[in-house]
C-alpha cells in the first residue's frame, strides 16, 4: 500500500493507491485546503484516520528544493520532515519527498494519450530531453533526461519558477517596473503563475491601460482568489481589462515555456502542468501562447519542431508520487 501525495500552496491531495499491473488503483483520495492545517502531518492523521491501510511505502511530491529529508517549502508556511512523517506511519514505513514538479514529470508516464491536449504536435524526437512546466499557486519547471541505457526518460528537478523575469516588449518592461516597485527582485514567478495573473490584473488597473467595472471590483473584493475571477471573466468574454490581463499572462507563459524548451534542448516535448492551463484552453490554443512560445529568433525553427501539450488530468503529480514511491525510492 502506497500513500501518494501532491503538496500545493492551494491544495493538497493525499491518496492510497496499489500498484495493479497495469497502473496505480486508487483506493482512497481527498484533498485539503493546504492553507487550513498547519503541516502535512495533520493532513496524514486526519486522512488515515478511520482507515485500516498498512501503508508500505510514501511519496511526497513538494514545493520547493528538496535535499535530504527535511524541505521549507515555498509557497507554504511548512516545513516538511520525512522522518517525522516515518514516525507517523509507523512500522518501518519507508516516506520520500521529491519536488512537484519532478513528481509531475514521473506522473506522465502514468497518463493515456486523451489525458492531453495539443498546443503544436511539433515533430517529436523519442531521444530527445523533455520538460514540463506547470503555472499554479506559483510556477515549477522540471526536465526529463532521456537515459540511454535503460531508454527511458528520466525526471529532475529545478527551481526554475525562481528565475528572474525577463520583459520582451515595452509593456512587459512598464510591468516589471511595477512589479519591482511592489516586490523589489522580479521573479518570472511574479508574472506566470496565478499571483502572476492577479499581478498583470493590477498593472493593467492601476495603470489605466484598462478600466475595472465597478461589478468586477467588487466581485474580485468578495473572492478568495481573484486570479480564478480574472480568468473566469476573460475566457468568458465578460470583461475587457480580464481578457486583456489573460492575453498578457498567456503571451508570457508561451515565451517563459520557450525558454525552457531551450535550455533543455526538450526536442522530445514540452508539456504544460498545473491547475491553470486546463482552465484557460481556449485561450491557449488562440495563438499567442504558441507564437510566444515560437519567437525565438535564431532558434525558432527548432522549436517550431517542439511539441507541446498540456495536461488536462489533474491526478498527475499525485499519480508521480506513488510511481517514485514504487519504482524509484529504492535507487
Amino acid at each position: 500500500m502506497i500513500l501518494a501525495g501532491d503538496i500545493g500552496g492551494t491544495n493538497t491531495r493525499l491518496a492510497l493507491c496499489e500498484e495493479s499491473g497495469e497502473g496505480f488503483e486508487i483506493i482512497a483520495e481527498e484533498k485539503y485546503r493546504s492553507a487550513a492545517f498547519s503541516g502535512l502531518d495533520a493532513i496524514i492523521e486526519k486522512f488515515l484516520s478511520g482507515k485500516s491501510a498498512h501503508v508500505e511505502r510514501a511519496g511526497f511530491g513538494v514545493p520547493g528544493p528538496v535535499a535530504g529529508e527535511i524541505v521549507k517549502l515555498a509557497n507554504l508556511p511548512w516545513t516538511v520532515d520525512a522522518r517525522a512523517v516515518k514516525h507517523l506511519l509507523g512500522d518501518g514505513a519507508e516516506v520520500g519527498l521529491i519536488n512537484d514538479l519532478e513528481a509531475n514529470a514521473y506522473g506522465l508516464s502514468e497518463l493515456a494519450p486523451e489525458d492531453f491536449a495539443v498546443l503544436s504536435e511539433g515533430e517529436r524526437n523519442r531521444t530527445g530531453n523533455a520538460a514540463i512546466i506547470s503555472a499554479g499557486t506559483g510556477l515549477g519547471e522540471a526536465g526529463l533526461h532521456f537515459e540511454e541505457e535503460m531508454k527511458t526518460l528520466r525526471p529532475f528537478a529545478s527551481e526554475g519558477g525562481h528565475a528572474d523575469f525577463a520583459p520582451r516588449d515595452d509593456s512587459e518592461i512598464e510591468l516589471l517596473k511595477f512589479l519591482r516597485e511592489k516586490y523589489g527582485r522580479v521573479s518570472v514567478e511574479r508574472v506566470v503563475s496565478g499571483q502572476g495573473l492577479e499581478n498583470i490584473y493590477g498593472f493593467l488597473r492601476d495603470t489605466k491601460r484598462a478600466e475595472e467595472p465597478a461589478w468586477l471590483r467588487e466581485e474580485i473584493a468578495e473572492a478568495t482568489d481573484a486570479a480564478a475571477v480574472v480568468s473566469k471573466n476573460a475566457v468568458s468574454g465578460k470583461s475587457e481589462i480580464c481578457g486583456l490581463a489573460l492575453e498578457m499572462f498567456a503571451s508570457a507563459y508561451g515565451a517563459t515555456a520557450g525558454n525552457l524548451a531551450l535550455k533543455m534542448l526538450a526536442t522530445g516535448g514540452i508539456f504544460l502542468g498545473g491547475g491553470i492551463a486546463p482552465k484557460i484552453l481556449p485561450q491557449l490554443k488562440s495563438g499567442k501562447f504558441i507564437e510566444s512560445f515560437r519567437a525565438k529568433g535564431r532558434m525558432r525553427s527548432l522549436l517550431e519542431k517542439i511539441p507541446v501539450r498540456v495536461v488536462l488530468n489533474d491526478k498527475a503529480a499525485l499519480l508521480g508520487a506513488a510511481h517514485y514511491a514504487f519504482y524509484e525510492m529504492d535507487k
